[in-house]
């Protein structure tokens, strides 16, 4: 007959193929939808389904209640409110019913709501990391181009070229650490060339803006209309690179090859 091995106080030792009991941790909650400098999760009439029991019951947050059922809390159960500050509510180990709530919640991405959802420390720590080693890739892109290479691209950013190089070049720092993959794109980017290319028309005055639309400087005659309320590079710059625009943008390049 096989014995049974027991510990000093008389109860069965512990099988070692036995789970240890889940480590509770702390954890961080954010709201990806409304918010602002504090928001409060809704408790009242909060129902859930309940697997094990196969019927829909009643949940509330009462901190000093073991469950988070309604039906299996006291008399003196006291409610109290769940608020995010700053979009964020961070739920130490110490409050597991707290944790139990938010997670069985509706309004948890994670049960199909859109309000909240636990934020993932180890994706955003990765996010992070790649969004740093991004930015680290633009500075070095921004350090070894030239300034001729440049120019398009603070152009499409906005940047004003009318400065010297240095005072470009700093501007476009500032977008390269806060933009990185759009800095970086931003190079092998067609409507990146032709809004320079539109660009540097303006300034030479091959071609001229009007309220209704773009017009050649020489002739008067309209190149493409630009509806109320759209900026005339951009429309000039999307009409070039559609089919109809191609022999427009050649004439262009032609142009200001021969200035």
């Amino acid at each position: 007959m096989t014995t049974q091995t027991k510990s000093r106080r008389g109860r069965p030792a512990a099988n070692s193929a036995e789970q240890k009991p889940t480590e509770l941790k702390d954890t961080i909650y954010e709201v990806i939808n409304g918010g602002g400098i504090v928001h409060m999760i809704k408790q009242n009439g909060v129902t859930i389904f309940d697997e094990d029991q196969g019927q829909v019951r009643s949940i509330r947050y009462c901190p000093n209640e073991p469950s988070i059922y309604t039906d299996e809390q006291s008399d003196n159960a006291v409610r109290e409110p769940i608020v995010f500050r700053d979009k964020v509510l961070m739920v130490p180990r110490t409050k597991p019913n707290l944790k139990a709530y938010l997670e069985a919640h509706p309004d948890n991405v994670k049960n199909g709501g859109s309000i909240f959802k636990e934020i993932d420390k180890a994706k955003s720590a990765d996010d992070t990391l790649e969004k740093e080693y991004l930015a680290l890739d633009a500075v070095a892109v921004l350090r070894d181009k030239s300034i001729e290479e440049l120019i398009p691209v603070a152009i499409y950013f906005g940047v004003n070229i009318n400065h010297t190089s240095s005072e470009i070049r700093f501007n476009l720092l500032r977008i390269a650490k806060s933009k990185p993959k759009e800095f970086l794109e931003s190079f092998d980017s067609p409507l990146v060339k032709t809004r320079s290319l539109v660009y540097k028309a303006s300034e030479y005055q091959i071609i001229t803006n009007r309220n209704d639309g773009v017009y050649w400087m020489d002739t008067g005659n309209l190149i493409c209309a630009v509806p109320v309320g759209q900026k005339h590079h951009d429309v000039m710059s999307r009409f070039l690179l559609s089919e109809k625009g191609a022999s427009v943008m050649a004439d262009l390049e032609d142009r200001l090859s021969k200035l």
